[in-house]
């Protein structure tokens, strides 16, 4: 049997106590006289309660009909705010996003962009964690994340990619280093070189490893760090140099001696991609995160 107090019956009494009339009540919602009786019968009796005095100059509520209008009145007011929150939802207008970045995003464009979209969309949460690029398809795949900034040498299948910045990874050296006068570098002039890098899968080692391996060589490691920073103060040290996207570094560029040469290979030169989750369960709105990351 179907539950007599539904938001349509809640509806109908709140009109006809507005009203002061089942028929004026009835007209106001497009309803026949009739059903909308019916209704009101069909709650009374399966309450057993009274919600109107009925007369012939209409109706009344009765003490529990005064209850049911005030309650009823807050129930349709949450309900109608949980459609709109609801179609909000749906439309990519609230939720919540699960973003992973790289190091490179974080520091060199995220932080600016995401202040300006969640002062635009204070609907939208929006939870970021710092991640690998390879890290991060393998989250956004397996659906622990719904955005990513990645730079990637093949996109992998299964997500949708957009472009989203550039940049260019130069050699990092002590201000005195030989290298440090020079305009631009080319990869055989650094392979003498002792390396810090940057440990695990990262992007920018992956580069600087494959660009080494294309001509029969292997970067000679010294040091692994988990920072740029921590990279670039043990340059500074004089322990080796590293290889780190320019924009990224320019605080420590600015307060230890260091020293940034271009490099003038193609693998230096970098298009970071957002990477959405895509399918029935990724949120709408992580698609209008992306759409506002995109805008110039």
């Amino acid at each position: 049997m179907p539950d007599p107090l539904d938001l349509q019956t809640l509806r109908v009494i709140l009109a006809v106590a507005e009203c002061g009339s089942i028929s004026a009540g009835s007209d106001r919602l497009g309803l026949a006289v009739a059903a909308a009786s019916a209704r009101i019968s069909a709650l009374e009796a399966a309450l057993g309660i009274r919600v109107f005095e009925r007369s012939s100059r209409g109706v009344a509520l009765t003490p529990a009909g005064h209850l049911l209008v005030r309650r009823g009145g807050e129930l349709l007011t949450d309900a109608e705010r949980l459609a709109t929150d609801l179609r909000d939802w749906s439309r990519g207008l609230a939720g919540h996003v699960r973003m992973l970045a790289n190091a490179s995003a974080l520091m060199q464009v995220l932080p600016q962009r995401l202040a300006q979209f969640m002062h635009g969309h204070p609907r939208i949460v929006v939870e970021v964690e710092e991640r690998m690029s390879p890290q991060i398809v393998g989250e956004l795949l397996e659906g622990r994340a719904d955005v990513g900034v990645v730079d990637l040498p093949t996109p992998a299948q299964g997500l949708a990619y957009f472009p989203f910045f550039s940049d260019v990874l130069a050699l990092v050296v002590p201000r005195g280093h030989p290298l440090a006068q020079r305009t631009e570098l080319r990869l055989p002039d650094l392979l003498d070189e002792n390396f810090i890098v940057l440990a695990g899968a990262n992007a920018v080692s992956t580069r600087l490893f494959n660009a080494a391996a294309a001509l029969g060589q292997v970067p000679k490691v010294r040091l692994q760090m988990r920072s740029f920073d921590a990279a670039c103060r043990m340059v500074a040290a004089g322990l080796g140099v590293t290889v780190l996207p320019r924009a990224a570094i320019e605080p420590q560029l600015a307060h230890l001696p260091l020293q940034a040469v271009a490099i003038a290979d193609d693998w230096a030169r970098r298009t970071h991609h957002l990477a959405l989750r895509t399918g029935p369960q990724a949120p709408a709105a992580a698609r209008t995160l992306v759409d506002a990351l995109r805008e110039p």
